[in-house]
């Protein structure tokens, strides 16, 4: 099993394979067409309150690290992710955050490896 991430505003490639929206507001500018997405997981997304407290309230990372693995403990959308992933050899988590490496995806794609 192979999870990736990538931002959604990128170009798909191939080898992306099933490629999951794991944000809760659709991307600015983009076109469903372009993000050629399989799913759109918006249930896994971190609440709207807690998107907020990091991205406009200055919630530190390993802070909102924390709440979101809380939010996501025993949430049926995570556990519905884990299985859509296992039913394909490659799962892209798509994210629009500009930060590549403070994103809600790389919290999911350790969630979805770790648990493998």
């Amino acid at each position: 099993m192979d999870v990736r991430i990538k931002r959604v505003y990128e170009p798909p490639a191939p080898d992306d394979g099933f490629r999951v929206l794991v944000d809760r507001l659709w991307p600015r500018g983009l076109s469903k067409e372009r993000a050629a997405i399989d799913l759109w997981e918006k249930d896994v997304a971190p609440s709207d309150a807690l998107r907020t407290a990091f991205h406009h309230g200055g919630l530190p990372w390993p802070d909102f690290a924390d709440h979101y693995r809380a939010e996501l403990a025993g949430a049926p959308a995570l556990d519905e992710l884990r299985r859509t992933v296992a039913h394909h050899t490659t799962t892209t988590l798509l994210y629009a955050a500009h930060d590549e490496q403070h994103n809600q995806a790389v919290i999911l794609q350790h969630l979805l490896t770790d648990a493998a």
